[in-house]
């Protein structure tokens, strides 16, 4: 499948990684352009099995993805609405079907998120952020309004509550490592270091069977707001969706043939032994 045809960013493939490249003007603006190359990326990714990984990253030396539009908020409504009359927002909309992918999806941030840009890189599965070229903030509470790409909502899920309402209502800029001790980012790396870091947990993750990826994405996505028996059972429904769907019986099947848990040496070795599974089909 043919990854072509869009204004904002490029989208190389690379067996089973994606890599998507913004670049969109100076600023990589969050516009409608953006937005809807975004909407059609997703619709291509939903039927797209090949693709095991989405890597995003800018061409933009200083600026991943910038905020939201401005002008598309420039015409709303001073009229407060009902909660039954509230509708997704587009970048909403946009950022929840990039989130629930099937795919593995990862923000490679090598330069600045704000606003509408640090909300689309939470409703990634995975952020990596290199020191002194990463800054994000929310910015929204100044303006007079809140987070509104998912940043309100996802924010304490990724801090918790007290850091969550201290990034959103200090408004201020944050670096890489302050992302990472607040749980923003999975982890900061200096800028020699991230390229490596990516490339290989995505090559990693790429070689596993593509329903299992699914089903460990969407058990975990799933459970989080459950009570704990409902999150097992959520689990459990994953797990046979993934076993109906890849080589794991064959799998299990084999190493109970041979024995292979109770070799000492493959348990001192499962680093490497479940990338060598991966020829088992």
């Amino acid at each position: 499948m043919a990854y072509q045809g869009y204004t904002t960013f490029s989208a190389e493939q690379d067996g089973g990684v994606l890599t998507v490249t913004f670049d969109f003007g100076p600023v990589n603006v969050q516009g409608q352009e953006m937005l809807e190359d975004l909407m059609g990326l997703a619709m291509r990714l939903e039927r797209d099995r090949s693709v095991k990984v989405v890597v995003f990253q800018s061409a933009n030396p200083e600026i991943w993805v910038c905020h939201y539009d401005t002008n598309l908020l420039k015409d709303m409504s001073a009229d407060a609405v009902s909660r039954s009359e509230a509708k997704l927002l587009d970048l909403q909309a946009v950022l929840e079907r990039i989130s629930k992918l099937p795919q593995a999806t990862i923000a490679k941030l090598e330069g600045v998120a704000r606003g509408g840009g640090h909300e689309f890189a939470l409703a990634c599965d995975m952020r990596f952020a290199a020191r002194g070229k990463f800054k994000f903030m929310q910015m929204e509470v100044g303006m007079g309004i809140l987070p509104c790409g998912g940043g309100a909502s996802r924010m304490a899920r990724q801090t918790g509550l007290g850091r969550a309402l201290e990034i959103i209502l200090s408004a201020r800029d944050f670096t890489a490592d302050e992302a990472q001790a607040y749980g923003t980012i999975n982890k900061a790396l200096d800028p020699e270091e991230i390229g490596e870091y990516v490339d290989n947990l995505a090559k990693r993750i790429a070689a596993f069977p593509a329903e299992s990826i699914n089903a460990c994405k969407q058990a975990v996505y799933e459970s989080i707001d459950k009570p704990i028996d409902e999150a097992l059972k959520a689990e459990a429904y994953w797990l046979y969706q993934a076993t109906s769907k890849t080589p794991a019986i064959k799998r299990f099947q084999i190493a109970d043939e041979k024995g292979l848990e109770y070799d000492l040496d493959n348990q001192r070795n499962w680093n490497d032994l479940v990338m060598k599974v991966q020829e088992i089909n």
